[in-house]
């Protein structure tokens, strides 16, 4: 059983998380909190294995909580609980970058029945993928213990060649989902600002999150970081990111010829609205052996049927290996769909992209 306490400051939210997740099996709520210092202490005392975790309360804020949690001698996860509005976006990303394992969106509809609905789908989602993550965990744990290999440093990628000799690369397309704001914040400010093409990037993000999350994020780095607009053309050095609640394709200019962003309504896939395979599709028709894939932690499969189209076209392929991501779900899929040309960990990733720009 997964032991949770659930810490929101508003009887309603606490009774509804209470139902949903009781709801839930293999879920056990142990406790419940109105306040960041009633908190601190159950969590001390229950030792749960996760908390649902208010953004916003009177006195510690659910980032408070967090920030003072990392320093208890305990092992607890967190999913954080965040209103839709740019306050609640700005403290959740902070959140997500300390270490906070996800997080769920507070529905506001004025409709109680759908708002509950839509946060049963999101926690139960969540929670089989943390569930999951556990059990590998105690499975590893039990394992015996053998002597770590000697590191071994890396051959250069080998850069793909055609008759005219290397390929020169023209796009970046990057996805992520759980454990991505922090991932993205550990690649995106190592690449150079002379950065030779765009990386359009999916982060799986509802909207306002997406605008806070690309500004901040362009405050750390030495490229650009725009959250992405309609027509707007794509230029070496920066890197868009999805609005969220949209779907983003690479399309040509009808009039120019270049490539520039088209942001639709179409449905979500796989659950996703941004996706990484819609965004991956059109990469692989427009680019073709021109761009290089990129897939990172996250749950789900999202990013899968893209690579193919992408590899299929003659693309290079990068995933995040199992040891620094949050969830091992996304490369892992890729990996196993034989679409990877390499398996790096994350603090090697922005180098190789840099390198690989630089070719040709």
């Amino acid at each position: 059983m997964i032991r949770v306490l659930v810490v929101d400051d508003s009887i309603l939210y606490r009774k509804t998380l209470k139902d949903i997740l009781a709801g839930i099996e293999g879920v056990e709520v142990v406790g419940m909190a109105s306040d960041g210092d009633e908190a601190l202490q159950k969590i001390v005392l229950l030792k749960p294995d996760l908390v649902t975790l208010d953004v916003e309360m009177p006195g510690k804020s659910g980032l408070d909580v967090l920030r003072q949690l990392k320093r208890q001698p305990v092992e607890t996860a967190v999913i954080m609980c965040s209103a839709l509005t740019s306050s609640g976006a700005q403290t959740t990303i902070e959140a997500l970058e300390n270490g906070a394992f996800d997080f769920i969106s507070k529905p506001d509809s004025p409709d109680r029945q759908r708002n509950t609905e839509e946060m049963r789908l999101q926690l139960k989602t969540k929670l089989a993928y943390f569930i999951a993550r556990q059990k590998l965990r105690a499975i590893t744990r039990a394992a015996p213990t053998v002597p770590a290999p000697a590191p071994v440093t890396p051959e250069p990628a080998v850069p793909v060649t055609t008759a005219k000799g290397v390929r020169k690369l023209e796009v970046v397309a990057l996805g992520v989902s759980t454990g991505g704001p922090a991932a993205l914040n550990r690649v995106i400010p190592m690449l150079p600002k002379d950065l030779a093409l765009p990386v359009l990037v999916v982060i799986h993000m509802p909207p306002v999150f997406t605008a806070t999350f690309a500004k901040g994020l362009d405050g750390k780095s030495q490229v650009r970081v725009l959250e992405a607009q309609e027509g707007q053309a794509v230029t070496p050095g920066t890197v868009y990111i999805a609005p969220g609640g949209k779907q983003m394709q690479a399309v040509r200019h009808y009039l120019t010829g270049r490539p520039v962003l088209h942001l639709t309504d179409d449905p979500p896939e796989n659950f996703c609205k941004p996706s990484v395979d819609f965004l991956f599709r059109s990469v692989a028709e427009l680019f073709g052996d021109r761009a290089l894939g990129v897939i990172m932690t996250g749950m789900g499969a999202d990013g899968v049927l893209g690579l193919k189209q992408m590899k299929r076209a003659g693309a290079r392929v990068l995933a995040q290996d199992e040891k620094t991501c949050v969830v091992f779900g996304m490369p892992m899929e890729a990996i196993k769909a034989g679409v990877v040309d390499e398996v790096l960990p994350l603090d090697k990733i922005p180098e190789r992209i840099a390198w690989l720009a630089s070719l040709g």
